[in-house]
C-alpha cells in the first residue's frame, strides 16, 4: 500500500501531505479501489485475495503464461487469479527474458539487449487487464514461444484500429470497464492520456526489432505479438541508420518486412527515400544501407554529424579566409555531408545550416548580395 501512495504523491504533487494522513480505507476510496468503503469488481480483480473471485461469478478473472517449444508444444504453464496488482508481477517474472546477441547484415552495431522490453510487456498485459470482456468468462494469455510473446484477451478492439489508437494518440472516449481503468490509472499501472500503445511502438522502434502485431481478425478476441528477435536484417540496417524516420515510416516497413499489403502511395514515398525495392506488390525493404554499413569506412561516409559540427567547420573557414561564399560552403561540405542523402538534399542541408546561422544562431552575416554572397562572422 506504501508503494501505491507513493504512486499518488507522484502524479498528485499536490496531495503530498494530505497522503500521509490517509489510513488505508482513506487511501482506497480517493484511488476509487472501494466506494464508500464498499468493495467493487475493480477491488476483487486488482486487489482481492484469490477466494475471492467467486464473488464475480459468473464472470472469472484469471491470466495464464503459457510455455510452448517452436513446434508448438506446451512446455510449462502456471495460472494467476487476484490480486492482479501483486500477480502482474509474479507472472511477468515467469518470461524467459535472455539477451539478443547479434550482428544483423554484417552491421557494425551488434545487438546485445533483453528480447523483451519490460515495459512492453506491462503495457500490453495491463492493458489487456482493463479492457478484458470479464462476461466473457475467458482468461487472459501470455503464450511464450522462443523468440516472441502472444498476449491474447477476450473483447472486440474498441478503437477498431491500431493505426486509429496511434494517429489520435488521446484518451479513447469509451472505456469497456471505466471503473477497472480509472483504478488502473490511480495505481499508475496505466497512463491517463492514451499513449500506451504508441509507446510500446516506439520502444520497439527504438530497439531496432519488428513494432508488436495485432490480430483483430478474430469475433471478440484481440492478439497481439510482441517480437523478440529479427526478422530481417535490412529492416533492422533501416532503423539503426535512419533514425530520423517518423513512426507511419516505420509501421509501413514493418508491415512490408512482414509481407503484409502496404497503400501504393505508401510504397512509392519509401521508393523515393531508397527503403525498399521490388515491383509493387512484391516490395521488400531495401539492402542498400545494409551493404553500406559493411565496412568502417563507407560507415563513416554515410553518417550524419550533428549540425553543430558542420557550423563549427564553416566558421573555422571563415576565421582562417575572412569571408566564404556559398559556392566555397558548398566546396566545403559536400564531401562531408552524409552520402546517404542525394545531392539535392546535401544542397538543402547546406542552405538550412546557412539560415539557422545567420537567422537563429546569429553567428554569420552576409554582406554580398543575394545573388553574389560573402559570409562573415559576427
Amino acid at each position: 500500500m506504501r508503494k501505491q501512495e507513493t504512486n499518488i504523491k507522484r502524479r498528485h504533487p499536490d496531495l503530498q501531505s494530505e497522503v500521509d494522513q490517509w489510513d488505508d480505507i482513506v487511501f482506497l476510496n480517493k484511488a476509487k479501489v472501494t466506494i464508500k468503503g464498499n468493495i467493487t469488481n475493480a477491488a476483487i480483480i486488482l486487489l482481492g485475495k484469490p477466494e475471492s473471485e467467486a464473488f464475480l461469478l459468473p464472470s472469472i478473472a484469471k491470466m495464464s503464461w503459457i510455455l510452448r517449444n517452436d513446434q508448438n508444444i506446451g512446455q510449462d504453464y502456471e495460472h494467476f487469479g487476484p490480486p492482479f496488482l501483486l500477480n502482474t508481477s509474479r507472472l511477468f517474472g515467469k518470461i524467459r527474458n535472455l539477451k539478443i546477441r547479434q550482428m544483423p547484415g554484417q552491421s557494425l552495431f551488434p545487438l546485445e539487449i533483453d528480447k523483451y522490453d519490460s515495459y512492453v510487456i506491462r503495457e500490453a498485459l495491463h492493458n489487456f487487464i482493463a479492457h478484458q470482456d470479464y462476461e466473457l468468462c475467458g482468461r487472459i494469455n501470455v503464450v511464450e514461444y522462443p523468440d516472441e510473446l502472444l498476449f491474447t484477451n477476450l473483447g472486440r478492439f474498441i478503437p477498431k484500429t491500431v493505426e486509429n489508437v496511434i494517429k489520435q494518440d488521446a484518451p479513447q472516449e469509451f472505456y469497456r470497464n471505466p471503473w477497472l481503468a480509472s483504478v488502473m490509472v490511480n495505481l499508475n499501472m496505466i497512463d491517463t492520456i492514451g499513449s500506451g500503445i504508441k509507446k510500446m511502438f516506439l520502444q520497439q522502434k527504438s530497439r531496432f526489432l519488428p513494432l508488436p502485431e495485432y490480430d483483430l481478425n478474430e469475433h471478440e478476441k484481440v492478439k497481439v505479438t510482441i517480437f523478440g528477435k529479427i526478422l530481417d536484417a535490412n529492416y533492422t540496417n533501416v532503423l539503426i541508420n535512419r533514425s530520423d524516420l517518423d513512426l507511419s515510416m516505420v509501421m509501413a516497413l514493418d508491415r512490408i518486412q512482414k509481407k503484409q499489403m502496404v497503400d501504393k502511395d505508401i510504397v512509392n514515398e519509401l521508393r523515393k527515400k531508397h527503403l525498399v525495392e521490388g515491383r509493387y506488390p512484391n516490395v521488400y525493404v531495401s539492402s542498400r544501407i545494409a551493404k553500406l554499413t559493411d565496412d568502417k569506412s563507407s560507415y563513416i561516409k554515410n553518417r550524419a554529424f550533428d549540425n553543430q559540427h558542420y557550423k563549427r567547420l564553416i566558421l573555422s573557414f571563415i576565421e582562417e579566409y575572412g569571408s566564404a561564399s556559398r559556392q566555397d560552403i558548398n566546396d566545403l561540405l559536400m564531401d562531408k555531408v552524409s552520402d546517404a542523402l542525394s545531392e539535392k538534399q546535401k544542397l538543402s542541408k547546406i542552405n538550412n545550416l546557412i539560415y539557422e546561422m545567420s537567422c537563429k544562431d546569429n553567428t554569420i552575416s552576409n554582406t554580398g548580395s543575394k545573388r553574389k554572397s560573402r559570409w562573415e562572422k559576427l
